[in-house]
């Protein structure tokens, strides 16, 4: 019997077979592509844009301003929907395409899915070049879509209809694949995508990914158990695997049954509840001092769901004991062997549910004095993020601290921050306190600026019943706030929180304490020797998001601050607060760094700044280890 097909473009055919994909895991199925963000030019205009067009029933579309942030908006859902469902995002050829380069970048090294749609080149060649055409002499067949190639988990270019068929699916097998997934990218050169083909109905069935939760290998948990019975100070350094797996419930039983206290990473807080009894915060050169005392102290490390990123380890400095050993449960088995620790590949929630159920087997538990320990330090530290967070007057400007103090105060676990780069990540690691699981979200990975607002965007589709807030810098905020206009278009009622303090405040102080003497990180005028240290801009940011059609609140004091947020929280149009703050310089601020980070400094200067940051440099170097 002959086959049925229908007869569509190639982009017609994408946007049917995309809304037919789901996901599904511990019996809950949903939507795999939910939505489609797209910015349109002569690439995808006629292909992909009309496709949406004669399809907008089945697929949603959402009108970007800038390609990379439609990618952090993607991002955002996916991250915000567990990985179980993400956006497709459509550009055209050109600088369109190559600007999603660094959202890719950000979705791979965050092993979060996205699918990207460039337009690109023709492929029958009519004319040779085209607009937008890089003239490659020694390859014709490249275009700027190849820079894609290194930053997608998985790159392919359609130059014919029929190559759509396994092109899609194995796209989709990547986005779903809880090891593999990141940034997906299908190249579509514009002729194609308005090319009619034949396809098979089959086509547009509906599939399910069943996103799988693998179990430990016997032998691996075995050798697992062993070593966590043989422990005295075994610590958990919980990554952003145990969000992905939806693990937090399975890691707080594993804690609660035997003890170990737990840190996390920039992108495993929250993993467990800030005020549970195991948890001791953040670790890492943005960690805390309870946390990292015990890392140095340590004699195995259990890492669940974590890359060990040199921020974790400051640089490979932090594990001190002699002869510290790493236990790895990853469901990556890249990640499992880092460190040359003892690997337990797994879905961390698995892996972490039959460690539990071993262990109590044995009745094991840490020794209580080791309890106590921990215990007793996580209280101090909890008085010095007192200490940081409150304000004994409050008609002043606010300390960068007091700030996060004022919005700590008026969260409760419902409520979603978001952040990525500048002075604010060190920050809410050391002092932050989680609610719930989710309500930490940093995108560290990347640490991209302008990451924050599109993601909130992406984030409040996903939960649009909860307070989501967008923490920004100045200088990450003139990066890219143009989705503020998509915000307001859709009524997607994000919070902004725009912290003014004049310049790339994290960077100047990593300058100063290296020997770059702050140059170039001010937003200040030149002054007569040519250095930018004249007055501060006259940059009214504020102003600038009220032109967008943003809401804003001026908070000039404390107080201000204080009932500035509280009016924003209970907005329900995009609403933004505006605060300057007192810089470091002129008063304290968090606790400094309580670990180390590699920064190279100049080996051979003349000016003193750089002779003594090198000495320094040296001495922190010498204690580097390699784990063998």
């Amino acid at each position: 019997m002959t086959p049925t097909t229908t007869r569509l473009t190639v982009a017609q055919a994408l946007v049917r077979f995309l809304a037919a994909q789901y996901t599904e895991r511990d019996g809950t199925r949903q939507r795999l592509i939910s939505a489609t963000w797209g910015i349109f030019g002569h690439g995808n205009v006629a292909g992909l844009g009309q496709a949406l067009v004669e399809y907008g029933d089945e697929m949603p579309f959402h009108q970007g301003r800038n390609e990379q942030s439609m990618v952090h908006a993607a991002v955002g859902y996916a991250r915000q929907s567990n990985r179980l469902s993400t956006h497709a995002v459509t550009t055209s050829i050109g600088p369109g395409a190559t600007n999603l380069v660094t959202g890719a970048a950000l979705a791979t090294i965050n092993h979060l899915p996205v699918l990207l749609l460039p337009g690109d080149i023709f492929a029958t060649r009519p004319a040779d070049p085209v607009l937008q055409q890089l003239e490659v002499p020694y390859a014709g067949d490249l275009s700027v879509n190849d820079c894609l190639r290194p930053v997608s988990r998985y790159f392919d270019r359609v130059t014919r209809p029929e190559a759509l068929i396994p092109a899609a699916l194995q796209a989709m097998r990547v986005l779903t694949d809880p090891v593999e997934t990141g940034a997906v990218t299908l190249a579509l050169p514009q002729d194609v995508q308005a090319e009619a083909y034949d396809w098979p109905e089959e086509f547009f069935a509906e599939r399910t990914w069943v996103v799988r939760r693998p179990g430990a290998d016997p032998t691996e948990l075995a050798e697992a158990i062993t070593a966590i019975r043989s422990a005295r100070r075994p610590l958990v350094i919980a990554g952003g695997g145990v969000h992905h797996s939806r693990a937090e419930e399975a890691l707080a039983e594993f804690a609660e049954a035997t003890g170990v206290p737990v840190a996390s990473t920039q992108a495993g807080k929250g993993s467990l509840r800030w005020d549970h009894p195991q948890d001791v915060g953040a670790v890492g050169h943005t960690g805390t001092a309870t946390a990292n005392e015990l890392a140095r102290q340590a004699d195995l490390v259990i890492g669940v769901g974590t890359r060990y990123t040199d921020f974790t380890t400051a640089s490979g400095t932090l594990f001190e004991t002699p002869g510290v050993r790493f236990l790895n449960l990853n469901i990556a088995p890249f990640d499992g062997h880092k460190l040359s620790g003892r690997p337990l590949v797994a879905d961390a929630r698995s892996g972490l549910a039959e460690l539990t159920e071993a262990l109590g087997m044995h009745g094991h538990r840490v020794a209580d004095a080791y309890v106590t320990e921990y215990t007793e330090d996580k209280q101090r530290w909890e008085h010095r993020v007192d200490a940081c967070y409150e304000a004994d007057e409050i008609d002043v400007r606010p300390t960068q601290p007091q700030v996060l103090g004022a919005l700590d105060a008026l969260v409760d676990e419902s409520d979603i921050i978001i952040n990525a780069a500048g002075s604010l990540p060190g920050d809410l690691h050391k002092l932050w306190r989680a609610r719930s699981r989710d309500q930490y979200h940093l995108e560290y990975g990347y640490s991209c600026m302008g990451y924050e607002i599109p993601a909130a965007i992406g984030v409040k589709m996903a939960a649009p019943d909860r307070n989501v807030w967008a923490l920004v810098g100045d200088g990450t905020y003139l990066m890219m706030p143009t989705e503020i206009v998509t915000a307001v278009q859709e009524g997607v009622a994000i919070k902004m929180l725009l912290v003014q303090n004049h310049g790339y405040a994290s960077i100047g102080g990593l300058s100063e304490s290296v020997g770059g003497e702050r140059f170039g990180t001010a937003y200040r005028y030149q002054s007569d020797d040519g250095t930018y240290t004249g007055a501060p801009l006259p940059v009214d940011l504020a102003a600038n998001a009220a032109s967008l059609g943003m809401r804003v609140l001026r908070a000039k004091t404390v107080g201000d601050l204080r009932e500035a947020l509280a009016q924003a929280r209970a907005a329900d149009t995009p609403t933004c607060v505006y605060v300057e703050t007192e810089t470091a310089d002129t008063v304290s601020g968090a606790p400094p760094a309580q670990a180390w980070w590699d920064v190279p400094v100049a080996e051979t200067a003349t000016r003193p700044s750089a002779v003594k940051a090198r000495e320094l440099y040296d001495r922190h170097v010498s204690t580097r280890r390699r784990h063998l």
